[in-house]
Formats: structure tokens, C-alpha cells, sequence
């Protein structure tokens, strides 16, 4: 059984890497909780365990797509539930979960969900794929305000470009997902193969249930194949999109859940660049961003940041204006050199000969010569002189002198003189 699509639903077959075929998520930004999502409080169940045989069983939860793995993602995007469940095995995560795991492990989506669900106490359950690189917390909200409006409503899910339900995009009242679930185990216990819930496609769950259906190609997109992960990471480096996927991945990491005008921070770099300097830029977003984080610490949200933003720019204009030489105290526009202006005097021919030129006689510039545009030398390439090898001398052999033979001077006698008488 299925309820009628949505109102603000437009099955279409968009592109879902097409830049504008998310247009209706990016469109909704409030997630405040007197937004217009309301206050409906929420579990998220997430199916992490599959094999990714598509992937050569590669750990598809852990591949990256914009610097973060594919489950941080899908994680982020529910941020706003009570709790968070994920079936597969426990791995290190940015945000605390609850591990489960369906007996026997790779028992399929209908085991999982089990497993995942016996974790869970609110009314309404988010249900997700670990593989979702364009989820949004927003689209999260906007599911679970869908189905909070529709009386009657088992369930509300999205659709993919085709118009066919993604039931692991959807969120669901728990008791309508319990009493599918023990219909289907009691089924399957009375097989000849008493299997239970192992193995069961999951569409065997969702044909029970009203659902409610959503157009949104783009949350829709999930990666099966290294094809779908190349062209999600494609799509989030394209001009538009790569802004606000870097702030999202930065804040992720950072742990910080604040939503900010991004506009707003771009207009002030632009303010302190321009009327200040370029190094100023940066630094000013910081400080806006310290004093926004004390004011928050305080309870003031987001309105801290336009508020720190809004004082910045101002003096930041204020700066500016001082520079304008024709602002009341503003700085002086430069004096005049000495002499400049005015006709040059005579030269000692000229005054010589009482001549000089027209122009000086009428004290009018002369014309200065046209500017010659600086045309710097050709780069000559730094040619080194070749090594020449060491070559030392030959060593010469020590070849000592032959030694004399010392022969001392004979002795002569001494004879003394006579005296003399």
C-alpha cells in the first residue's frame, strides 16, 4: 500500500550529479528546532555490515569522498537523533554510536535492521545505508517532518531519478517497523529452511507499508561502484559546491555543530582585504570567529557570528574611510613637491642672453615624455662550467742523499812560541 507522493515532491529523472539537482536540499538550511522540521524527536538506524561486492569487498563505510569516510558522512547527517545505532562491526567514529550486529553477521538488510531497531526507544527511526555522500542533516529533518504530517503514514522515503523507493533514505514509526519485522521472522520460522529474517530483501518489509515518497535524487545517491564514488568525488570539487562541502567537512572535524552565514564571512574577508589589507583578511575571520565562540559559549548561536561579523565589517569600513583624502579628518592627500608647478627658471645661456623657452615665459608645464614600459632583459640561463676531475701528481719515490763519511782534520801538535828573553 502507498500514500500519494509528498506535495512539494517532483518525481523527475534529474541527473543526480546534475549541479542543480539539489535544489530542493540545499534550499532548506534552518535546522533549528522551532524550524520548520518542528521538534520530532528520532533514532537512526544505519546499515554499515554489506559485503560491497561491487567494490571487490573493499571497506566501503571507510572509503573517503571529500577527505571524510563515506559513514562520517552519513553520520553527520544524524546529528539531530536521539541515538544513533550502527549494524557492522565496531570501528573508530568522529560521534559516539551504538554498535549492533545481526545474527548471523552479513544476515542481510532485514536482520540488520532488526538488530539495529532492538537499540532504539523513539517513536520515529531513521533508516540509512552507510554509502550516502550527498545525505544532508536537513534532508534527515525533512523526512521525519513529511511523515510527522502525513496521518496515517507508515513511513516516508525518498526516490531516486527513476522514481523507485530507496527504503535505506527513509524514516519510519518503530512500531509499524516492529510489527512487519515479527510477521516476517514468524514467516520465515515456519519455512521448511526456518531461516527467519536471513536473507530477506528488504522489500519484503516496505510492501507492507503506507509510505510517503520524496524526490530527491541527489540524498538518494548511494555508491555501489568505484564509478559512483569517482563521480561523487567529482561533483563535490566543482565550482558551487566545493565551498560548502569543505566548510561541512572542516566543521565535522572540528566537532563543531554552529551554522553560520558563509556569505557573511565572505563579504567581511572582502572588507578587511580591500580597506585594510590582504593579510588582514584571515585574521579578522579568526578573531570573528574566538569572539563568536565565546558568545556562544554564553547561548548566542549563530546570531553571535553575525553579530562579531557585523562589528568587524563596520570597522573595517570605518578604517577605509580614513584613507579618503576628501573625508572630513581623513588623511591628507600628498603635498607637492617643492617647485612642482611652477616654471622652471632660465638656464645661464637663457638668462645670458634674456631668451628661454615659451613655456617657462608663460609658466606652463612642459609636456613630459610618454612613459616607456619596463621591458626587463631576457632570463639567460645559468650555465655551469663542466667539473674537471681532480688528477693529483704522481707520487715521486723519497730518495734519500747517500750519507759521507765524516773525516775529521788531523791533529796538529801544539807548539808554544819561546820566550822571548
Amino acid at each position: 500500500m502507498t500514500a500519494p507522493t509528498a506535495p512539494d515532491a517532483d518525481p523527475s529523472d534529474l541527473d543526480p550529479m546534475d549541479a542543480d539537482a539539489d535544489a530542493d536540499t540545499d534550499t532548506d538550511t534552518d535546522t533549528d528546532d522551532d524550524g520548520p522540521f518542528g521538534d520530532v524527536p528520532f533514532d537512526a538506524v544505519v546499515l554499515a555490515g554489506g559485503r560491497a561486492a561491487r567494490l571487490g569487498g573493499a571497506d566501503k563505510p571507510g572509503v573517503r569522498v571529500g577527505g571524510r569516510a563515506l559513514l562520517e558522512r552519513v553520520l553527520a547527517a544524524c546529528a539531530g537523533a536521539g541515538t544513533t545505532v550502527v549494524v557492522a562491526a565496531p570501528r573508530p567514529t568522529g560521534r559516539p554510536v551504538v554498535w549492533a550486529r545481526e545474527e548471523p553477521a552479513g544476515g542481510g538488510p532485514l536482520a540488520a535492521l532488526d538488530a539495529g531497531l532492538r537499540h532504539t526507544r523513539a517513536e520515529v527511526v531513521v533508516v540509512l545505508s552507510a554509502d550516502l555522500p550527498f545525505l544532508r542533516e536537513q534532508t534527515v529533518r525533512r523526512l521525519v517532518a513529511a511523515l510527522s504530517a502525513a496521518d496515517g503514514a507508515d513511513g516516508a522515503v525518498l526516490t531516486d531519478p527513476d522514481g523507485r523507493d530507496q527504503p535505506l533514505v527513509a524514516v519510519y514509526r518503530s512500531a509499524a517497523l516492529r510489527r512487519g519485522l515479527a510477521v516476517l521472522a514468524d514467516e520465515g520460522a515456519a519455512s521448511a529452511g526456518a531461516r527467519g529474517l536471513t536473507g530477506l530483501p528488504l522489500r519484503r518489509l516496505t510492501a507492507r507499508l503506507e509510505l510517503v515518497r520524496i524526490a530527491d535524487p541527489l540524498a538518494a545517491f548511494d555508491c555501489d561502484t568505484w564509478d559512483d564514488i569517482a563521480a561523487a568525488r567529482a561533483r563535490i570539487r566543482e565550482h558551487g559546491h566545493v565551498l560548502d562541502e569543505w566548510i561541512t567537512a572542516v566543521k565535522d572535524e572540528l566537532g563543531i555543530e554552529l551554522d553560520v552565514d558563509t556569505g557573511i564571512l565572505l563579504d567581511l574577508a572582502r572588507d578587511a582585504a580591500h580597506g585594510v589589507a590582504r593579510p588582514a583578511a584571515p585574521l579578522t575571520t579568526f578573531l570573528v570567529g574566538y569572539a563568536a565562540a565565546r558568545a556562544s559559549a554564553g547561548g548566542g548561536g549563530p546570531q553571535a557570528v553575525a553579530e562579531a561579523a557585523r562589528k568587524a565589517a563596520a570597522l573595517a569600513a570605518r578604517w577605509a574611510e580614513e584613507d579618503r583624502p576628501d573625508a572630513p579628518g581623513g588623511t591628507p592627500a600628498p603635498a607637492p613637491a617643492p617647485g612642482a608647478g611652477m616654471a622652471p627658471s632660465p638656464s645661464g645661456t637663457e638668462a645670458a642672453s634674456g631668451t628661454h623657452s615659451p613655456d617657462a615665459a608663460q609658466g606652463e608645464p612642459s609636456t613630459p615624455e610618454p612613459d616607456v614600459p619596463f621591458k626587463p632583459e631576457p632570463d639567460v640561463p645559468f650555465t655551469p662550467e663542466p667539473d674537471v676531475p681532480f688528477t693529483p701528481e704522481p707520487d715521486v719515490p723519497f730518495k734519500p742523499e747517500p750519507d759521507v763519511p765524516f773525516t775529521p782534520e788531523p791533529d796538529v801538535p801544539f807548539t808554544p812560541k819561546p820566550d822571548s828573553p
